[in-house]
């Protein structure tokens, strides 16, 4: 798998490495394990997927009822008049006025000759499939959220000591720029500039408070809270671990573990078998019917010796002439067949690009963080090289201004630096496919943290080594 090289600087990337289901504990962090699991018990799009799984699951069964006959029961009751001069009564007692039960079951059957049910059923079941992978997709959107929300706001709190730190050295220098102004060292416009510097610096704060506060709000929504309740964690860089081994799936497996993938082939699966319903449906169609039953003028000689009847019906129907409708009808599943495959097709290739762009994204974040540490820290060295210049009232202001300003700019940096690589290696296992298959489950399609119901398409074949 191409993307720069597989190799990530300071990590090991295993190569058909396993992915843990609950791949998030792997960042050794209590809070964001608690808010996951949150997550997944009580987010409401993740509710409407299992809804939407069931429903799809409840009409695949209720399709596999046409392979069996369908079998109904009546009764009819009613009151008759007849003219007394000129006609006769049909019945026994020759009556003017007679009462007529009737009670029989009706038996209809359409026997599956072209296979057009059998296909039907193919595609139910291939979308309730579908909307099974889709709900994994949807529970691995909603993972990966909460952690990139968490590490967002971890950054946003990174950012917020970075600026208060830069904010209370730059008070410190101004405390003394003033003291040599007292002195007659220094001139007022000096002091001056430090405190438009010690002002733009605060003017941070309140601009990434509120984006704290609209991050954990988010976190709230993700975890199907209202924003007044309690949080459930506090999320800082430090309280990440990163995983020194990362993995790197095969190609092979990379097509079986991402959910949209196997989304995508399902879709496939169903159009394809639609051809064969619409096929059926050009073919003679054949109806069989029996109707038994019994009728009586008195409601207790129903059932008796000599009130019964029958009839046994066939019927094969043929679509003579019908403008070319039900041959359209197949050319459109025919073409939608092709819709399906270029899109499983361009599914497949976007998997690919993805992990492509999360392993040179890892690359790059770690070559980040480097040069951000450096700076940060010839940054820092500077500065106080300047304070004891400072000090012994030998000092540039506007030299000064400039060491402030860069040192709050490259902590800024490495903060955003650190919190990217956290966020890339989320990226990662997403893009691989999250570990849905490692969940427990009970019985074909059943698993995971939440309840849902997953397939254990690697269950064959796969030798790689957990991580």
């Amino acid at each position: 798998m191409r993307g720069g090289g597989d190799a990530v600087p300071g990590r090991a990337m295993l190569r058909g490495a396993d992915i843990p289901a609950q791949w998030w504990e792997l960042f050794r962090s209590r809070s964001l394990n608690v808010v996951v699991r949150e997550g997944l018990t009580r987010n409401a799009d993740l509710a409407a997927a299992h809804a939407a799984v069931r429903v799809a699951q409840a009409n695949a069964r209720a399709q596999r009822g046409s392979l069996f006959p369908v079998i109904g029961a009546g009764f009819d009751a009613s009151r008759h008049q007849i003219p007394t001069g000129t006609l006769n009564s049909d019945v026994v007692t020759e009556a003017s006025r007679y009462s007529l039960h009737t009670g029989q079951v009706t038996v209809s059957f359409v026997p599956d000759v072209w296979g057009g049910s059998r296909r039907q059923i193919e595609s139910v079941d291939a979308q309730a499939e579908m909307q099974a992978f889709q709900r994994e997709g949807v529970s691995l959107t909603l993972a990966s959220n909460i952690a990139l929300a968490a590490i967002e706001e971890a950054r946003l709190r990174g950012q917020l000591s970075a600026v208060r730190d830069i904010v209370g050295l730059q008070t410190q220098l101004l405390n003394s720029l003033k003291r040599q102004n007292e002195q007659g060292q220094i001139a007022m416009p000096d002091v001056v500039a430090q405190e438009a510097a010690v002002a733009q610096a605060r003017l941070l704060v309140p601009q990434i408070e509120k984006q704290l506060r609209q991050q954990e709000n988010l976190i709230a929504f993700l975890t199907g809270r209202l924003p007044s309740e309690p949080a459930l964690g506090s999320f800082r860089l430090n309280s990440f671990v990163l995983p020194r081994r990362l993995p790197l799936s095969l190609p092979a497996d990379l097509v079986r573990q991402r959910p949209d993938i196997r989304a995508a082939e399902a879709n496939l699966r169903a159009a394809n078998a639609q051809v064969g319903v619409a096929i059926a449906n050009r073919l003679p169609q054949i109806t069989l019917t029996a109707n038994p039953g019994s009728t009586s003028t008195a409601i207790g000689q129903l059932f008796t010796p000599g009130t019964g009847f029958w009839i046994l019906a066939g019927n094969l129907a043929q679509t003579v002439f019908d403008a070319g409708t039900l041959e359209n009808r197949q050319r459109a599943a025919e073409e939608a067949t092709v819709q399906a495959a270029e899109q499983y097709r361009s599914t497949v290739l976007a998997a690919f690009q993805n992990v492509a762009d999360v392993l040179g994204a890892l690359q790059a974040d770690a070559r980040a963080i480097t040069a951000a540490a450096t700076a940060e820290k010839s940054a820092r060295q500077y500065l106080d090289l300047m304070r004891r210049q400072l000090d012994q009232g030998q000092v540039n202001v506007a030299v000064l201004l400039t060491s402030q300003q860069a040192v709050l700019q490259s902590s800024l940096a490495r903060v955003d630096a650190e919190a990217a690589r956290l966020a890339d290696t989320v990226a990662l296992f997403q893009a691989l496919g999250g570990g849905w298959w490692n969940a427990q489950n009970d019985s074909g399609l059943t698993g995971g943290v939440s309840g849902r119901q997953v397939s254990n398409p690697s269950a064959t074949g796969r030798s790689g080594k957990a991580i």
